[in-house]
């Protein structure tokens, strides 16, 4: 089931006209909606950071805290990366979403690249932060394609395991 805009307004006794005149545009409404998404997951992440004992189990937490059941089926409330990531791609390139959702990708990057392995290069630690974040959303995306099918837990834990097993490595002098 879907909310509009105008239903929302209407069960706070609004108009959606209202609602939309506190932006310039729907493009400023949706780019707010994204960057405010972005900062909720990256407050998830740092939480999650900080807990653990050392980046090791940093870097476990975000991988663990992210490929579960849970964020499966709320996509309007877990990482935006795998929530919004294909429809902000069908966006023109001028859009303000792109530069919210782009934004978010790298404060989310930044966080994970924080916990790789301390004798790896920034350049290596962040390479190794996109390829990861591009396991996990990817891993998400198809479990919530193939949700309520054993390939959907497989996905989500395949890519868990790989995840956690990997030990990213600095190149060889």
């Amino acid at each position: 089931m879907s909310v509009s805009v105008a239903d929302l307004m209407g069960a706070a006794g609004l108009t959606h006209g209202g609602f939309y005149g506190h932006f310039q545009s729907k493009d400023e409404l949706a780019a707010i909606a994204c960057a405010n998404a972005f900062a909720e997951s990256v407050e998830r992440w740092k939480k999650r950071v900080a807990k653990a004992k050392d980046s090791e189990g940093a870097r476990a937490a975000l991988v663990e805290g992210y490929l579960t059941a849970r964020n499966r089926s709320t996509p309007g409330t877990s990482c935006p990366l795998a929530a919004l990531a294909v429809d902000v791609a069908r966006e023109d390139d001028g859009k303000p979403v792109r530069a919210a959702f782009e934004d978010g990708l790298e404060r989310l990057a930044e966080l994970l690249a924080s916990v790789q392995p301390s004798a790896l290069g920034h350049e290596e630690r962040r390479a190794s932060a996109l390829a990861q974040i591009a396991t996990m959303v990817g891993a998400m995306v198809l479990a919530r394609a193939t949700d309520g099918r054993p390939v959907s837990d497989e996905l989500m834990a395949a890519a868990r395991e790989h995840l956690l097993r990997f030990e990213p490595k600095a190149p060889a002098p």
